[in-house]
């Protein structure tokens, strides 16, 4: 099993989702995060004042999936969060030792 974490544009999740979904995940989790990379923040003005904004506003969606579907699912939200521009994000792959499913007790792929 391996884990899949995607940093992506907070205004890409719905099309991500979708393209997921379409190749048959049917669970995933997505955090709000903030953080910076070579996009290195803007400049924003708040009452008159100008400051500088360095971490950025993304999400970061989780997936776990047996390990012979990794590259689908990447190839998946490369497709659909890529939009050539810094900024984009970035995918983390991490090979996975154990699953439990809490209801069940069901472990490994049988409880993804």
């Amino acid at each position: 099993m391996q884990k899949i974490e995607a940093i992506i544009r907070d205004y890409k999740l719905e099309e991500v989702k979708d393209a997921l979904t379409a190749v048959g995940i049917v669970g995933m989790t997505v955090t709000e995060v903030r953080g910076f990379g070579r996009q290195k923040g803007h400049k924003e003005i708040y009452r008159g004042a100008e400051y500088e904004v360095e971490f950025m506003p993304k999400l970061k969606i989780e997936v776990v999936v047996p390990a012979d579907r990794t590259r689908d699912i990447i190839d998946a939200i490369l497709r659909v969060a890529r939009t050539g521009n810094t900024g984009d994000g970035k995918i983390f792959v991490t090979d996975l030792a154990e699953a439990i499913r809490i209801r069940t007790g069901e472990t490994g792929k049988d409880a993804l």
